[in-house]
């Protein structure tokens, strides 16, 4: 492709045209290096929810230690102790009626976009689900979103998940069978500062 470029006392100018076209190119460009985590903003999905579930600092009093996750489900919050009374607070969706539960678990295993695979007892409940009895793989359509940290008790996987969504509307609620849902850009934001081993709590 040839930029034209006019001059004008002895300076360089792109001109209209040639910025039209270079503006063209580099949108296409940006849509062929997309990656899946380009479209799990946090901003195109906030209006879906109540402005209280966003993410925020917040004072927080706990005799947790800093790097705790707490997860009230009550209130719908999950909190990530910080130092000096404070946490980061972000919007979840939690189980619903008969699929809640609460207790103390450690993070044993992260992944992004991770493969989701229905446990027998959902594929009970809905059989059109059996054809994922051996896993969808990650993508936007995929019910765990863009990441997924998984919970582990006494050295097994409680089959439990602090995961995002492709539901955004469910934050706030009580929808799931009782993992805990996260936005996308928020679930990223808690992945990549919480450690494998980081304590867990959560409160019914």
């Amino acid at each position: 492709m040839r930029f034209g470029f006019s001059k004008d006392s002895g300076a360089i100018k792109i001109t209209r045209r040639t910025f039209l076209i270079g503006g063209a190119s580099l949108a296409v460009a940006a849509c062929n290096s997309e990656t899946m985590d380009s479209w799990t903003a946090y901003a195109p999905v906030s209006g879906a929810i109540d402005p209280k579930f966003r993410r925020r600092r917040v004072r927080y009093e706990s005799r947790e230690k800093p790097g705790t996750i707490i997860v009230d489900t009550s209130e719908r919050f999950l909190y990530v102790v910080e130092p000096g009374g404070m946490a980061t607070r972000y919007g979840v969706g939690v189980g619903r009626a008969g699929f809640s539960w609460s207790g103390r678990a450690h993070v044993g295993r992260k992944a992004k976009w991770p493969t989701w695979t229905p446990p027998p007892r959902m594929i009970a409940r809905q059989p059109e689900l059996r054809k994922y009895a051996g896993g969808m793989p990650g993508g936007p359509n995929n019910p765990l979103g863009a990441r997924a940290l998984y919970l582990y008790k006494g050295g097994r996987d409680t089959l439990y998940r602090l995961h995002g969504t492709n539901q955004p509307s469910s934050i706030g609620r009580a929808m799931s069978s009782g993992c805990i849902r996260m936005m996308n850009g928020d679930v990223e934001h808690l992945y990549e500062r919480t450690p494998i081993g980081a304590k867990v709590v959560v409160k019914a």
